[in-house]
């Protein structure tokens, strides 16, 4: 039986699974042929029209000024590339997963939604974090020697497969909301898919990359973890949007509102997966 309208595969539905079917082919072929400096330009290219729409989130209205805030983003990308420093790179990675960590604390913790004041200053440089981490993050995927694109390309699929068992998963057996204020349609049984979902996706990739049991081990414990941080993302950009009252961060992928809208997941779960996956199974 074809389900109409009013059932599960509604238009907006249909319009979030075109587009992700005709992006999806497109971002894999990127990771996995790309030299890594190209990839780097592509993913810039994305990091830049998140810019553009977190600039609206923290009160920019004028196209000048969040012009300005893209430019400054682009900028901090260019330095990291150009200096290259190891160090530093993964030093910046910790910063924002400690950050993310501190946040699912603190979502947890909301009662109330306040309004967001006209020019909110905190989201400036937090957004540069919020933005540049995932971006590095995969590049530091992407670099490593042997595998590094299959990484990536495995983080990302891990993220996307978590979203689609979550979001189908909460349909079919979700009772239990996972947070009214910030997130009305999330379930935690949702949530339980997701990160089911992430694991075993974590085992297919143990066996792509011949890793032993130890190493898988860690592997699928981070795959959950990475799973549960996907979520978080998700909620702290709901959160921002409810802020400012509004549904959407912007317009540019139909189904899906704008590109923050489509990469909120990634930002909290990419700097989390890198960091274990080169410290504790590449071990760099």
């Amino acid at each position: 039986m074809v389900p109409d309208q009013v059932g599960w595969w509604t238009p907006a539905l249909r319009a979030r699974v075109l587009t992700a079917g005709l992006l999806a082919p497109l971002v894999m072929l990127g990771v996995l042929l790309l030299p890594t400096l190209w990839l780097a330009l592509l993913m810039a290219l994305f990091v830049a029209m998140a810019a553009w729409e977190w600039s609206a989130l923290a009160g920019f209205a004028g196209r000048r000024a969040r012009a300005g805030y893209v430019a400054l983003s682009l900028g901090c990308l260019l330095l990291l590339w150009w200096f290259a420093a190891t160090e530093l790179d993964r030093f910046i990675l910790a910063i924002a997963a400690l950050w993310w960590l501190v946040l699912l604390v603190r979502l947890a913790l909301i009662e109330r939604i306040d309004q967001a004041p006209p020019l909110e200053w905190p989201l400036l440089p937090l957004g540069l974090l919020v933005l540049v981490a995932p971006w590095l993050a995969l590049v530091q995927l992407h670099r490593l020697p042997g595998e590094g694109p299959l990484v990536a390309l495995c983080l990302l699929m891990m993220i996307w497969i978590a979203d689609i068992a979550a979001y189908f998963g909460g349909r079919r057996f979700g009772r239990t909301k996972l947070s009214v204020l910030l997130s009305p349609g999330k379930t935690r049984e949702g949530v339980y898919a997701g990160v089911a979902a992430a694991v075993l996706w974590g085992a297919v990739v143990s066996v792509l990359l011949g890793l032993t049991t130890i190493e898988t081990l860690l592997l699928l414990l981070m795959c959950s973890l990475t799973a549960v941080m996907s979520v978080v993302g998700d909620l702290f950009e709901s959160l921002l949007k409810r802020r400012r009252g509004i549904k959407d961060a912007g317009s540019l992928l139909p189904g899906h509102g704008g590109m923050l809208d489509r990469i909120d997941s990634l930002t909290a779960a990419a700097p989390i997966f890198a960091l274990g996956y080169i410290w504790l199974i590449a071990g760099q």
